[in-house]
């Protein structure tokens, strides 16, 4: 019986030391720990046991080894002590999974539900990081409508903004119409998503339709600014006019970034002067301001305005930054001012103590290219760069040797591209032009036989024209459009009058191997000669004409535009995908040159 007190006294429960002063302050530090020190505490709670008995403690720790670790080792440790009765709260599993890389994460999340704690709405939102795979959002998807989160607006949102950084934006439609309440934050997401998936049709048609909605959502400054985003892309005028009148009906016509929004619209419309009136009306211009007043002056080729707007912007005490040097050295490219370009990059570089990037190189080669200097161009980027040539400054040096006829650096230029595994179609084309400019049509063959063994597809050229907010597009030889017959009778008769002018088809604009009456009745029906044609049909005298082509014009199509803008007295202004053209009188803004 002696040794009945002794056996109680080893058969009861020991009490478990708390952690000692240091491990606790920690503990509840809200700081990761580095490696060496992280480790000692886990050895110190191991050799007392804490993380067994104390679940507060065990929680802390959790927390702690997922700031602390790397993403995989940590995940291992907390697969280690997790355990049916050590799961922390929904707020520390919140915080572990914040900390975790996305796949740690969901690991996590799997982990984390199959031992009972669900999590919340918040928990489902960490995950929908910008990095999202296209998978791992259908995923959550699925966990959002089982959780039954859908009513979740912030949550809900988050899952449109993952689907579209996939590209995936049918399924951001489809949440958006699950969610029950539509604000005006989810508006704007959807239209960020149709916008970065190149759906800016679709993306203006949304402005009417959340317009009709029957929820309270009603477009604020930052649906403005997407959709005069939209419309800069589309070149929609009228309908970026209507965007404007709305932002001054409620209000926000006089936020800086509407305004700055809407002056990039209007010069990449085209319309400079209307640009200039709101770029006026502006009362405190930022750098963003005067960068897009300049950029856009010198991409419709009034280079002096755009010098002289920069000058102007130094006098106003506002500091010139990277974007509004990309601006003037462009407008000094656009408008051959060679002397100017070559100040401006000193001025640059010297006086405000900037490094040049891609871009700014990139101005500097099309200028020298424009100058005839395309052998000093070609030493600039391959020896003098402090940056590593992207395959943009090839693609315009390429378009110098097609100006020029300098088939040897073409080849070269083509080189260069083919290393950095950035060649596309349109490269190629350009090599078939410089080829074509010189009669060298076994070599123009040889590319394009080239181009069909490694599958090398052009991409369409497309001309858009808008009328009354409805864009209308036109390919080459499009019979698609409700008026076709029409537009091929007016396109006939404008050839005729043109011809009468003197207007003779560039053929080398045609790269098959046809002879001449072949090749000039290819570039009859270009997309830019089709809408043309309908524009002259629907559009009044007084209107100037305005395309938007997807890629660069052709010879043959710049100089029928410029006879054509004579012949009938009408003011054509076309984008193309590097410039403005401003033809009229049978002269254009670009002097030949683009």
């Amino acid at each position: 019986m002696a040794l009945a007190p002794h056996l109680s006294r080893a058969l009861r429960p020991r009490s478990v030391p708390p952690p000692s002063a240091a491990a606790t302050a920690l503990l509840t530090s809200a700081s990761p720990l580095p490696l060496r020190h992280f480790l000692q505490l886990h050895a110190h709670l191991l050799r007392t046991g804490v993380l067994l008995l104390d679940h507060t403690a065990a929680s802390a720790f959790l927390s702690l080894a997922a700031a602390s670790l790397p993403s995989l080792r940590a995940l291992a440790v907390l697969h280690h002590h997790l355990t049916p009765a050590s799961v922390p709260s929904t707020f520390c599993c919140n915080s572990i999974l914040h900390s975790l890389s996305e796949s740690d994460a969901f690991s996590f999340l799997r982990r984390m539900r199959a031992l009972g704690r669900r999590g919340n709405a918040f928990s489902l939102a960490i995950l929908l990081r910008p990095s999202c795979t296209l998978a791992h959002a259908r995923q959550l998807h699925a966990n959002v409508v089982a959780d039954g989160h859908l009513r979740d607006a912030l949550l809900a949102t988050s899952l449109m903004r993952s689907y579209a950084t996939c590209g995936a934006g049918e399924s951001a439609r489809k949440v958006f119409d699950e969610m029950l309440i539509k604000d005006t934050v989810a508006w704007n997401v959807l239209i960020t998503c149709y916008a970065r998936n190149k759906r800016t049709k679709d993306t203006l048609k949304l402005f009417e339709e959340m317009r009709r909605s029957e929820s309270e959502a009603e477009p604020d400054e930052v649906t403005c600014i997407l959709l005069l985003q939209a419309c800069t892309s589309l070149g929609a005028l009228d309908f970026g006019e209507q965007i404007w009148e709305y932002a001054m009906e409620h209000g926000y016509g006089g936020e800086l970034k509407v305004r700055n929004s809407l002056i990039t619209m209007y010069t990449r419309c085209g319309c400079v002067e209307k640009a200039y009136e709101v770029f006026c009306g502006t009362p405190r211009k930022s750098v963003v301001t005067w960068s897009a007043m300049i950029s856009g002056l010198a991409a419709n080729g009034f280079g002096k305005e755009a010098i002289s707007a920069f000058e102007e912007m130094s006098k106003s005490g506002v500091a010139p930054d990277a974007q509004t040097f990309t601006g003037v050295l462009s407008a000094c490219s656009h408008s051959g001012l060679v002397d100017e370009g070559f100040r401006f990059f000193d001025m640059m570089r010297y006086e405000y103590q900037m490094m040049p990037n891609v871009r700014h190189y990139g101005c500097i080669v099309d200028l020298m290219g424009r100058s005839g200097l395309l052998d000093e161009a070609y030493t600039l980027v391959v020896e003098e760069m402090r940056v590593a040539p992207d395959a943009t400054i090839w693609r315009t040096l390429l378009g110098a040797c097609r100006i020029h006829g300098h088939v040897d650096l073409g080849e070269k230029v083509v080189s260069h591209l083919i290393e950095l595994k950035a060649q596309q179609a349109g490269d190629y084309v350009l090599l078939l032009n410089t080829y074509a400019t010189v009669g060298d049509w076994k070599k123009v063959a040889e590319v394009r036989k080239l181009m069909k063994e490694n599958g090398i597809q052009t991409t369409p050229g497309c001309t858009t024209v808008e009328l009354n907010g409805e864009l209308h597009e036109f390919v080459a030889d499009d019979d698609s459009h409700p008026r076709k017959a029409e537009i091929f009778s007016k396109l006939d008769e404008i050839n005729r009058h043109l011809r009468i002018a003197g207007y003779v088809p560039n053929v080398s604009s045609e790269l098959h191997d046809l002879d001449s009456e072949g090749k000039g009745c290819a570039l009859t029906y270009h997309s830019e000669k089709l809408a043309i044609a309908f524009a002259l049909l629907v559009m009044p005298q007084r209107r100037p004409i305005r395309l938007a082509k997807n890629l660069r014009v052709c010879v043959d199509c710049h100089n029928f535009t410029k006879v054509f803008s004579s012949v009938y007295n009408r003011l054509v202004i076309v984008r193309d995908r590097t410039r403005f053209h401003h033809i009229e009188g049978g002269q254009c803004s670009c002097n030949d040159y683009w």
